[in-house]
């Protein structure tokens, strides 16, 4: 399976913030926003990942990450000339994504805990014997009214209706920024119709798998994270949790070398060359505890 992160957008919700800078560039805590979908994709087992974003923003990514080689993964880079829907990321993409399946994690949500539900719907989406073509992930909210919200069957995981922040939600789930499609997505997104806001939506996209009765749901397991970063608020809410999880465990989240020598796809002497890289730092002490750690065992 391949993975698409869409860090693109013009992110005016944050500005003056993303006046020079985009918002997946934008510090969570400690790292920049782009690792936390990044690591999050790795810890599912892509290695062979695109990343789409603005044409300003385009070489400060390829500065921070490079072609991910550094990770043990392939990053690939498309630019996206302006914002016209997230379905755009799959016809950008249609030349990465090569008729293999592919997943899309938007830049700007972060996913913290046991993961184990992400694994088991590439797992299930891999083996391809329930019929499912098209999985969105359902996610528990207090007030669902904000969100997309997904009504789907516990037993079958079929969904039955998706609407976009109805004033009666007919569950308490939300659809967030994470979605696994087959092969068909590209040519799914050419045939959509742009809607009155001149662009095309995520919600016509899955919904033309359910009209094929190929759309199914994954359910995110309670004590799963969601931390979407589109505001300041959110952005500072997400920043002091990752925050007093790393200051309690004395672990870092979203530590891209750490997570590419626990995934395998570095060894020892990859992480040590990641290590010599990197400036005197907070960051880089930490790796070096965790490589001495490695080689004490």
């Amino acid at each position: 399976m391949k993975g698409i992160i869409l860090a693109g957008g013009s992110g005016t919700r944050l500005y003056p913030m993303t006046k020079v800078m985009t918002k997946q560039l934008q510090p969570v805590y400690d790292k920049p926003m782009i690792y936390y979908p990044l690591s999050f994709l790795m810890l599912g087992g892509i290695k062979d990942i695109l990343l789409i974003t603005t044409p300003h923003d385009l070489p400060h990514f390829q500065e921070l990450l490079g072609d991910g080689s550094q990770f043990g993964i392939k990053l690939n880079y498309k630019i996206q000339d302006k914002p016209n829907g997230l379905p755009q990321a799959f016809i950008l993409g249609e030349e990465f994504i090569a008729g293999e399946d592919v997943c899309l994690i938007l830049g700007d949500n972060l996913f913290y805990g046991d993961i184990r539900f992400f694994k088991s719907a590439i797992a299930a989406h891999k083996e391809k014997n329930d019929g499912i073509s098209g999985r969105v992930f359902a996610y528990s909210v207090a007030d669902p009214r904000a969100y997309g919200v997904v009504e789907f069957d516990k037993k079958t995981k079929m969904v039955k209706s998706i609407e976009e922040k109805p004033a009666e939600p007919k569950s308490n789930y939300a659809i967030p920024g994470l979605y696994i499609f087959d092969s068909t997505a590209a040519a799914r997104a050419k045939s959509l119709t742009p809607s009155p806001r001149g662009e095309t939506e995520i919600v016509d996209l899955i919904l033309s798998y359910k009209k094929e009765s190929k759309l199914g749901v994954e359910i995110i397991t309670r004590g799963v994270a969601w931390l979407d970063t589109g505001t300041p608020r959110s952005l500072l809410e997400a920043s002091s949790y990752i925050g007093a999880i790393e200051e309690r465990q004395g672990l870092k989240v979203a530590c891209l070398e750490e997570v590419a020598f626990r995934m395998g796809f570095i060894d020892t002497e990859g992480l040590q060359k990641c290590i010599a890289a990197l400036p005197k730092s907070i960051y880089r002490a930490y790796l070096e505890r965790f490589l001495k750690e490695i080689l004490e065992e």
